[in-house]
């Protein structure tokens, strides 16, 4: 009987710091989610050529829209202790580099002369 309430008092005290750990809420794990459907996207764009490379990147382009509209809306659950408000934000932030390195990856093969080149956004810069 000593032996289990001890391990019962040890495996509690092992939950308890993990108990104030909040784990992504919905919104952010569909971002993530997206976030990781658009880092394919991207890398097969990278594998491809031609209208095939330009078609993956408008479907990046879309889905980082997309993504970046729903960042913009997330917002931190009004009942959140400071921890936990703290540890939303740090996923947050997470989030929103994982779009930046994306964002960068597409803008490099977009100067690289492999991306957008009927979209007219890029053409004539740098021209007089």
């Amino acid at each position: 009987m000593k032996r289990l309430l001890t391990a019962s008092l040890a495996g509690l005290a092992l939950a308890l710091p993990l108990a104030g750990h909040t784990a992504p809420d919905d919104a952010q794990k569909q971002i993530i989610q997206r976030a990781q459907d658009a880092k394919k996207k991207l890398t097969a764009a990278q594998a491809a050529s031609g209208a095939e490379r330009q078609k993956m990147m408008q479907e990046h382009m879309k889905m980082m829209q997309d993504m970046m509209a729903s960042m913009q809306k997330a917002k931190p659950r009004a009942s959140m202790k400071p921890e936990q408000m703290r540890e939303w934000m740090d996923e947050h932030m997470k989030l929103m580099d994982q779009m930046m390195d994306q964002m960068m990856g597409e803008h490099h093969m977009m100067m690289q002369g492999g991306g957008m080149g009927g979209m007219g956004g890029m053409k004539g810069m740098g021209k007089k």
